[in-house]
């Protein structure tokens, strides 16, 4: 039995897994949102399924940030202060990568094995350069995640997708028959592949005819998350010409990855043979952006055992037994009796507000209807787009018996756009706190994996306000409902499959996107149609029909609980990427 082995790794596995980001738990701190929780959840399900998958991704030894929201609504980013010893274990061999300005970087990998609910373990690695073999600059390569300019950048993703692979021979994973690119960021990955054959197969380095494109094909698979043009990884010839050292012409990249720079979106579909987008609209939106391709959809979803509360563990541990190894089991949710749903959902609501009041110094009340906004501080999720027609607000707030907001989340430290956001919330915040005690408003510092599983299941309502059609898929409101919350959102990513109108939630308008509309016009109604939907139906449910409330959570729970989870998305990749297409 080698070392690695002895480590725990069973090298036997056939699909190699890789991620710019993995979130497993808050105290890992090498994920900044969506993306790396999503990486961490299908994982997850890879163990309770039984599959044979590695993880690769990079180790972040100062994590994305900490965030401090100052007394005047500015972001502050600070180091995470962890210690990878803690929670991983540095394994034992070392590789030598010298494709990044033809160095030779000293790598190693940290190990953690998440197992599933059946004993399955899967293996997820951790590439590091801080070592004392490495100059200076090579070692803070994998210090910060989404951190330094483009060349920074560049010189990530080649640790990530060469160095990934090169890791894997090391430990002998020689069995690999599917690389999964979660994005752009690791195909570079393909290049490593590209050149992995040429040595087998070949013995010149003639590029018309060493470089099999269709083998490399057959080996990959490729999910973009990006709706946007510009949420896809470009780097410029110079660049790349200067910085990657892999011995292929910049012709045959050219060819690979497009004429005008090397977008890693473009090289990963080029050589792929299964792409999909996350959501079954993202799924068109992806396909109008990249014609020449063939991308499918698999809807994202959550791993249920890490997202449901004790509360509703325990409720589901009697009503619907074998959820932890089958989420379908959730349909039995309908059968809850109504009070043990509403009684579970305070607990959570009382642990969230126990946290406000620790955190914020901010008391809130159970009994009031609660509204819950916590993801990435980005300017096309519209945070602000509630408080957009303040007056209206505090008019409904007034007409009732109360309204509490809870938002949380991290602003890219460049993204201007996004810090601007949480100051026009801190802004209206005072606001508020000066013309009424019916709307109460709190922004909890720092939104990480805990936080976001306090907020998810202890509001009432969670509202979610992109603008079409930006949102990829989205998780968050996913978490949402299978505790019990209901969802009042935009019809756009996951949620354009999730919303049955009044049963498992609202729409905030209608599927067209009004392109005819200003960016102003388009905001006004958007806002005009949220205050009209939780006025006329969301604050009437809540406080004068508490019964169809509970029968609408238990609707949540059953229908997209049940649906919109890893395990399905998971047994979607196998039959439809991991072994359908070799």
């Amino acid at each position: 039995m080698n070392s690695y082995l002895r480590s725990g790794i069973d090298t036997e596995s056939t699909i190699a897994y890789f991620s710019m980001e993995i979130g497993i738990a808050s105290d890992i701190p090498t994920y900044s949102g969506g993306l790396g929780v999503l990486a961490g959840d299908t994982l997850k399900s890879c163990a309770d399924l039984g599959l044979p998958v590695v993880g690769i991704t990079l180790l972040y030894r100062k994590g994305y940030f900490r965030q401090e929201i100052t007394g005047q609504g500015e972001q502050k980013e600070h180091p995470v202060d962890w210690r990878p010893e803690d929670h991983l274990q540095r394994l034992p061999g070392k590789i030598v990568l010298d494709e990044i300005e033809g160095r030779s970087i000293i790598t190693q990998a940290w190990l953690y094995i998440y197992t599933g609910t059946t004993g399955k373990p899967v293996p997820i690695l951790f590439l590091d350069t801080d070592l004392e073999e490495n100059e200076e600059p090579d070692r803070r390569l994998t210090d910060s995640l989404y951190a330094g300019d483009s060349e920074f950048r560049l010189k990530q993703e080649i640790l990530l997708g060469i160095g990934g692979v090169k890791y894997l021979r090391e430990l002998g994973f020689n069995r690999i028959h599917t690389y999964h690119m979660n994005e752009g960021h690791s195909s570079l990955l393909t290049l490593e592949l590209l050149r992995e054959h040429q040595r087998t197969v070949f013995e010149t380095w003639d590029e018309e005819t060493v470089w099999d494109v269709e083998k490399v094909k057959s080996l990959c698979v490729f999910t973009t998350h990006t709706p946007v043009s510009a949420g896809h990884d470009r780097f410029g010839f110079d660049l790349v010409e200067r910085v990657l050292k892999t011995g292929i012409s910049m012709n045959v990249i050219r060819r690979l990855s497009g004429e005008d720079c090397l977008n890693m979106t473009t090289l990963g579909l080029n050589l792929s043979r299964f792409a999909n987008g996350v959501a079954y609209q993202h799924g068109d939106v992806s396909s109008g952006m990249f014609p020449h391709h063939q991308i499918d959809f698999i809807t994202n979803g959550i791993h249920t055992y890490t997202w449901v509360h004790e509360s509703f563990r325990k409720l589901f541990d009697r009503h619907a037994r074998l959820w932890k190894n089958d989420p379908k089991y959730l349909r039995e949710a309908m059968s809850i009796p109504r009070d043990e749903v509403w009684q579970a959902h305070l607990e959570c609501k009382n642990e969230l507000f126990d946290r406000v009041s620790k955190m914020m110094s901010e008391t809130f009340d159970p009994n009031i209807l609660t509204l819950g906004f916590a993801r990435r501080a980005a300017a096309y999720k519209r945070a602000s787009l509630m408080f957009r027609h303040l007056d209206r607000l505090i008019e409904i707030a007034e007409s009732s018996p109360g309204l509490q907001i809870v938002y949380a989340g991290k602003s890219h430290p460049k993204d201007e756009a996004g810090k601007r956001l949480i100051r026009e919330i801190h802004e209206f915040q005072k606001k508020i706190e000066q013309r009424t005690k019916k709307l109460k408003l709190v922004y909890i510092p720092n939104y990480n994996m805990d936080l976001g599983y306090y907020i998810t299941g202890g509001v009432d309502v969670w509202v979610n306000t992109p603008i079409r059609p930006h949102e990829a898929s989205g998780t968050s409101g996913m978490k949402a409902a299978l505790n019990g919350v209901l969802n009042l959102s935009i019809l756009d990513g996951w949620w354009v499959e999730g919303c049955i109108e009044g049963v498992t939630g609202w729409a905030i308008g209608d599927l067209d996107p009004r392109l005819d509309l200003s960016p102003d016009d388009r905001d006004d109604l958007d806002c005009k149609n949220l205050h009209d939907t939780l006025e006329s139906k969301v604050i009437p449910k809540y406080y004068e029909d508490r019964t169809g409330w509970a029968d609408m959570q238990c609707q949540a729970i059953a229908i997209n609980g049940s649906l919109f989870n890893t395990h399905r998305q998971m047994e979607q990749y196998v039959t439809k990427a991991y072994f359908s297409c070799r």
